[in-house]
């Protein structure tokens, strides 16, 4: 008799040329590029399930994902097949065999993603597809103080997607359950911010059941900027128990409006308590954006 085993994947993909993790009827995701590979070699149809949903354009250093197959082949078999016939935008960093019972999404302890804002007067076209190229004053230490106000328990309603659509990410260790979030008038200004297209963009949040009501609560273990002056990189990161949809990227156009003096570090808290996406800043650009790791 055939053994079924559980496969777990450590995953690095460059999303500028996909439409996010989760498959989609018309377009190419991650998700799909994966499963097609994984089927060829193995001679089955598999689901791979991920940590996480990053949204269209964003990338992931470190994503977890798991499968179930009774192919035999030897993990380190499949990871050198699997790279000889995927994208070149799409690298299998290691697989090994896990418990039946793992699951990359409802086991993740946290996630940690990575921000990262080019200030030089140009973008190199060897990074721009990984940066958001803001070459504008910003105040950092305002921002850094700011960021610190995201740490801890809060209702995120402010900063998640303004309207329904595919969900980003869900929660970790929970049962999920699917729920519209309402649909808000844009942030003023969301068309561009000093020049830089900066949409909002629809969402739909995938929230975990909480007895009867869905809820939009996050918890953020750490909220941070990292500064190397001499590359002029601003890098924001933040490791939460989970993520809401444009989550991450709403808290980045918010902080890029407290650095510009358009809203004060104080605001953060404010903003929070009133659970309306409008009195938040723009969606920041996705390609700025990385899932650099998931912790079980």
């Amino acid at each position: 008799m055939t053994q079924l085993r559980n496969l777990r994947l450590l995953i690095a993909y460059d999303g500028t040329d996909f439409h996010g993790w989760q498959r989609q009827a018309d377009a190419v995701t991650i998700q799909e590029c994966l499963e097609s590979a994984i089927e060829r070699i193995v001679g089955e149809k598999v689901h791979v399930y991920g940590s996480g949903r990053t949204d269209a354009g964003v990338h992931a250093l470190n994503q977890v994902a798991n499968f179930k197959t009774a192919c035999p082949i030897p993990c380190e078999n499949l990871v050198e097949a699997l790279n000889n016939i995927l994208e070149q935008t799409v690298r299998i960093k290691n697989a090994s065999e896990v418990p039946l019972r793992f699951h990359a999404r409802r086991d993740a302890g946290s996630k940690t993603y990575r921000y990262r804002i080019l200030q030089a007067p140009l973008a190199s076209p060897f990074v721009n597809r990984f940066v958001w190229h803001y070459p504008f004053k910003l105040n950092v230490e305002r921002m850094a103080a700011a960021a610190r106000l995201f740490e801890g328990e809060h209702d995120f309603t402010s900063f998640a997607a303004a309207e329904g659509g595919s969900g980003e990410e869900s929660f970790p260790n929970a049962s999920v359950a699917q729920a519209l979030l309402p649909v808000d008038g844009q942030h003023p200004g969301a068309a561009t911010q000093a020049g830089v297209p900066v949409p909002l963009t629809p969402a739909r949040e995938p929230v975990p059941a909480c007895k009867t009501e869905a809820t939009l609560v996050r918890r953020i273990f750490t909220s941070r900027f990292l500064r190397r002056p001499r590359m002029s990189m601003l890098t924001y990161e933040v490791t939460g128990n989970g993520f809401l949809h444009h989550m991450v990227r709403n808290m980045v156009g918010t902080l890029i409006e407290v650095g510009r003096g358009k809203l004060e570090p104080d605001d953060i808290a404010r903003i929070l308590i009133a659970r309306d996406r409008s009195m938040a800043g723009p969606t920041a650009p996705a390609q700025g954006l990385c899932l650099v790791r998931v912790e079980y």
